[in-house]
């Protein structure tokens, strides 16, 4: 007898999932049906700043693979068709499509792969025209579009995340005066403050001006409607754009409406095979699910397309009759405006405090390639571990080229729960053109080992 699976959202989590399953599965066994509300599918929403930027071409170089791409595979995918509710205890969908017509979908297993939506304060002046996201590729070629009109010399971007540096650069490179608005103190609030800060550095010297500890009030308009300027609690910046760079949170209003259990941050729940926690037939994936980091233990929100495409893979192996796991993640995660590189994994300091983990740290600058060769860029490389037992907790990285995926050592030493003194002693490539005898990374864990030594002695 087929089976029928049932996907929502048409991107990373959703369709690796589908096209997994249809991998292990003949059509004659698995019917495999996807709705997308949007125009598009599989497609890379990293890259929208860097398209808007004009670094890279798009849309089209931005989509993985088409919907006829999909279609050719066997699945039958319906673009511009929402699902508006989820009936687990009938196992079965409502879809709505492009016409208003609606009709219900059953489903022998259900894939929930809704993603992310972007953060809009409820602000005066948030939705006027003027005003931009960068989620969808949609919302990429509205943004391009009012940079093309050739009025536009002042952005405001609002938000100092990984979003909103990537925007500023993409603004630094139309050519226009930027000014970087965040609520927190310094941008990066994913680093520690004293890493933020030679972001902040960094940045101002390219030319963005940055205001920081302001909450945006309002986005005053013009007399034809457009976004004029945005309004904090000192200052009011002019703007002929605003972008959006707030972040985002679980796209998960479906699965709530439907009883499914959801964590601290909104997003779904699942054990580590993505199955939602209490179903039998429902998994979930990508941007819409927490997911466990294993260095605090804790259930966090981590939307990155990495994650979401190994989920999707594992869901697609476990409906496919395999078997596979998610073990969770420890929080790694790369960015750049311009020449500056910014990298972190696991915990920053507050995250260690509120996990109840007593820490020492170091901090170092280096160079990223031997001193004597030509171009070695600076870079600072800051170091978390555990009080006595000496277990790296987390790595920051702030620098020139070569700096940001040196952080991967770190991801893979906190995933193998190595020491700072284990790694002091990994075996890593050298030559002059792509590091210094010691790493810039065995330089802060030998640094902040011997902060751990120290503290023995004293305790």
């Amino acid at each position: 007898m087929t089976e029928r699976l049932v996907v929502i959202g048409g991107d990373a989590a959703g369709m690796t999932a589908a096209s997994q399953a249809r991998r292990r599965r003949p059509a004659e066994d698995l019917e495999i049906v996807a709705f997308e509300r949007g125009r598009h599918t599989s497609f890379s929403a990293c890259g929208i700043p860097y398209w808007i930027g004009g670094t890279v071409s798009g849309p089209e170089a931005l989509i993985a693979r088409t919907a006829d791409e999909h279609r050719a595979r066997g699945i039958d995918l319906r673009l511009g068709t929402e699902v508006t509710e989820i009936d687990p205890d009938r196992g079965r969908v409502r879809s709505r499509g492009a016409d208003g017509r609606e009709e219900w979908t059953s489903y022998d297993h259900l894939v929930i792969g809704t993603g992310a939506v972007p953060i809009r304060p409820p602000i005066p002046g948030i939705d006027a025209p003027g005003v931009y996201g960068v989620q969808t590729l949609d919302d990429g070629e509205a943004a391009l579009a009012a940079l093309d009109r050739g009025d536009v010399r002042r952005a405001v971007v609002v938000g100092g995340g990984y979003i909103g540096v990537e925007m500023a650069e993409a603004m630094l490179l139309h050519g226009l005066e930027v000014t970087l608005v965040d609520r927190n103190d310094q941008p990066m609030n994913t680093l520690d403050p004293d890493m933020g800060r030679l972001v902040r550095k960094e940045m101002e010297q390219l030319g963005v001006r940055i205001a920081s500890g302001a909450a945006v009030r309002e986005v005053l308009t013009g007399p034809d409607g457009r976004a004029r300027a945005v309004v904090t609690d000192e200052a009011e910046h002019p703007a002929d754009i605003v972008v959006l760079g707030l972040g985002v949170r679980p796209n998960t209003e479906l699965a709530r409406a439907a009883g499914l259990p959801l964590g601290a941050y909104g997003g779904l729940l699942t054990d580590r095979a993505m199955r939602v926690r209490g179903t039998d037939r429902v998994w979930a994936g990508g941007d819409c699910v927490e997911v466990l980091n294993l260095v605090s233990r804790t259930e966090q929100h981590v939307p990155l397309g990495t994650h979401a495409n190994k989920q999707g893979r594992i869901i697609g192996t476990n409906i496919g009759g395999g078997y596979a796991t998610f073990p969770g993640i420890v929080g790694t995660a790369v960015s750049k405006v311009c020449a500056v590189e910014i990298a972190r994994t696991g915990l920053k300091e507050s995250q260690a405090r509120a996990a109840g983990l007593r820490f020492v740290t170091a901090t170092v600058e280096s160079t990223s390639r031997a001193g004597y060769y030509p171009d070695a860029g600076l870079m600072t490389v800051k170091a978390i571990a555990e009080r006595n037992s000496g277990r790296l907790l987390g790595l920051q990285i702030v620098g020139r080229e070569g700096a940001a995926k040196r952080v991967d050592i770190g991801a893979v030493a906190l995933t193998a729960g190595m020491t700072v003194e284990q790694m002091v002693d990994l075996d890593l490539g050298y030559a002059p053109p792509f590091s210094p005898v010691w790493d810039p990374v065995l330089v802060a864990a030998r640094k902040v080992a011997d902060a751990v030594a120290a503290d023995r002695r004293a305790g």
